[in-house]
């Protein structure tokens, strides 16, 4: 617990990511939770549930600005609803070692991925046209990382909404939040009904993040696509090659 107490900055930093980029903050909570000593299968599910906290701020943020399509939330959001109790049970047949490959290999694609551009602020302001069904998928893809791999997959789902939707990225990080919060939901669930996580660690973390998570969300308009970009691909590299190392000695030990 006293570890947990002096460690609980992160939790303001994983909320600054998740209301900046519409990530969950479970690329910081999961390494948190590990160097605390749990075993990467209780971390990943302890990550999920703090998750639900934390994109329950910025998603509330964004709503409150009225910036949220309401069909796309709706197309992306319940399909990660949906399916992350689905994927949930895929974890547990994986090594922890694999749990953690994953994530350093999902690191790797979306940090040599992201293809950070300038976009025009009218772009900005106007809500595109968007086909659901591309958006549904994306909100599979992100029950698929929160319930396999305790991440939301937003630092994976922005690129894909941006470069092959061609969306703009404030509004994408909009979406990915909604997904992400939807499908730590459904993930989380199960994760309590199998015992999985811990409780005390989840909430102590999410409520933290949470705060900064509004905050965030409510200064993201200010900030431009390319700055947003790059915050992406150089967080994606850097975790890429800790989570890497992690795995390695993990398998090695």
């Amino acid at each position: 617990m006293l570890q947990l107490l002096l460690l609980l900055p992160l939790g303001i930093l994983a909320g600054l990511l998740s209301g900046l980029l519409g990530i969950g903050g479970g690329l910081i909570f999961s390494p948190l939770l590990l160097a605390l000593g749990l075993e990467p299968h209780q971390a990943l599910a302890t990550s999920t549930l703090a998750i639900v906290l934390t994109t329950a701020g910025g998603a509330w943020a964004h709503f409150r600005q009225g910036r949220l399509p309401l069909q796309p939330s709706l197309a992306i959001g319940l399909a990660a609803l949906i399916s992350a109790p689905l994927f949930g049970g895929l974890g547990r047949l994986l090594s922890g070692w694999g749990l953690l490959g994953l994530q350093g290999l999902m690191y790797a694609v979306v940090a040599f991925s992201v293809r950070p551009r300038q976009q025009g602020t009218s772009a900005e302001e106007l809500v595109p046209q968007v086909h659901l069904g591309p958006l549904m998928l994306l909100g599979a893809m992100a029950g698929l990382f929160g319930g396999l791999l305790g991440l939301g997959g937003g630092l994976v789902m922005v690129p894909v909404m941006v470069g092959l939707l061609k969306l703009p990225i404030h509004l994408a990080i909009r979406l990915s939040t909604v997904a992400v919060f939807l499908a730590s939901i459904g993930a989380g669930t199960l994760f309590i009904v199998e015992g999985r996580g811990q409780l005390l660690p989840a909430v102590l973390l999410g409520s933290l993040a949470s705060i900064s998570a509004r905050w965030a969300a409510s200064q993201l308009q200010s900030i431009s696509p390319r700055k947003l970009a790059w915050l992406l691909r150089l967080l994606a590299l850097a975790l890429a090659v800790e989570t890497s190392r992690r795995a390695v000695a993990l398998l090695l030990s």
